[in-house]
């Protein structure tokens, strides 16, 4: 806005930011005039939130799943009973299966199966079901034929897209009462429904190899589902996990924690698009752009978390020379991968067509490297 002195007004929303300010200050905002906080008495439908923590007496991973399968059934049938729809979220594409799989399983051992989810000849449940039939049985995804007979649906981002179309239409039109979807559907679609159920808080983390629990943010767009303003009076949401982790969401929900800054890990990245866009010429001007970053707002704010020390924050409260560090570093790694050709004398960085691909293509200079280092081989083994 600065740079091409054009107005522009910048709107910025979310509904999970617990430390909105920090974003007011990174977008310039005036505090007086143009911050907004609608906190949850503000909410159109009260929400009720409930968190089931299951003490596992055995370190069998597929005992505590038919736990949680026992325990996500219980609130579901309740729900199911007073007339409500419910959305059960689960943390892989497979997961949405195997739950709605259990469930059936379950109604059926119960007799339940017809009474609750495929609703019974004549009701207002089955009468929308059967405007769905034909499109369902065209479909190709065998599971989404399979559960729907079973008045439920699955929804994940593997599922071809008029497949998660029709799931979101019969779920809206009521033909099935029980959706099991991924969190993408929180985050990506307007399809709320009176009660919401996290099923486990595990979520498999490709880069660490390992689970981690569920952030906050995630269960908070997902408790944000519950509850349908034109049609319901309450929502109601229901976390269920394991007792240890249960203490550790309550304590994130009653002490919300500040969203920090990831920005260092693609610093290079946003460097090289900002030299190619010839907004950055120097590092000088580098230190400058930092400046408007939010990472630049949380470093003053948190030093620690960004591994500043205290003493060194005294001597340099404006962060200025740890800017330099950060943007002299990020200038050297795109010279090496030849994405930038980096002066230290003059502090000049100059665009090369290498950089230029980069940025248009937005790949990341760790790719770029990858290209660089197999060009290399190529060019000193030509035979193979």
């Amino acid at each position: 806005v600065e740079s091409s002195q054009r107005q522009v007004r910048l709107v910025g929303l979310s509904a999970t930011l617990p430390n909105y300010e920090d974003v007011a200050t990174f977008l310039r905002v005036d505090k007086g005039r143009g911050l907004f906080y609608f906190g949850p008495e503000h909410r159109p439908v009260p929400l009720q939130q409930t968190f089931i923590g299951i003490t596992a007496h055995t370190k069998n991973r597929f005992q505590r799943e038919k736990k949680m399968d026992e325990v996500c059934y219980d609130v579901v049938t309740d729900a199911l009973r007073n007339g409500y729809q419910v959305m059960v979220f689960v943390h892989s594409r497979k997961g949405t299966g195997t739950t709605a799989k259990a469930m059936a399983e379950h109604a059926a051992m119960e007799g339940e199966l017809e009474h609750l989810f495929t609703g019974e000849e004549g009701t207002q449940e089955n009468d929308a079901r059967t405007q769905f039939i034909d499109k369902v049985e065209k479909s190709r995804n065998k599971e989404l034929r399979e559960h729907f007979r079973n008045g439920m649906g699955i929804h994940h981002a593997g599922m071809l897209r008029p497949d998660r179309r029709l799931t979101e239409q019969m779920f809206a039109d009521g033909a099935i009462r029980v959706l099991c979807c991924t969190a993408t559907l929180a985050w990506g679609i307007n399809l709320p429904a009176h009660t919401v159920v996290i099923k486990g808080t595990d979520v498999y983390m490709p880069e660490k190899g390992t689970n981690v629990d569920l952030s906050i943010l995630d269960v908070q767009q997902i408790f944000g589902r519950a509850g349908r303003p034109q049609y319901d009076t309450s929502g109601d949401a229901t976390l269920i996990t394991s007792h240890d982790a249960m203490a550790r969401y309550l304590d994130k929900l009653v002490r919300a924690t500040p969203i920090e800054s990831n920005f260092i890990k693609q610093l290079a990245d946003h460097l090289n698009a900002e030299v190619v866009g010839g907004t950055v010429t120097n590092t000088r001007e580098a230190i400058e752009w930092l400046r408007y970053t939010y990472l630049h707002v949380r470093m003053c704010k948190n030093p620690l978390a960004y591994g500043i020390a205290a003493k060194q924050h005294e001597s340099d409260p404006t962060l200025r020379g740890r800017s330099r560090e950060l943007a002299v570093e990020a200038a050297k790694l795109l010279d090496e991968r030849k994405m930038v050709r980096y002066n230290p004398e003059s502090g000049n960085l100059a665009v090369t067509n290498l950089g230029r691909v980069a940025s248009i293509f937005y790949i990341r200079n760790q790719s770029v490297a990858t290209f660089n280092e197999m060009m290399e081989k190529k060019r000193v083994s030509p035979t193979d």
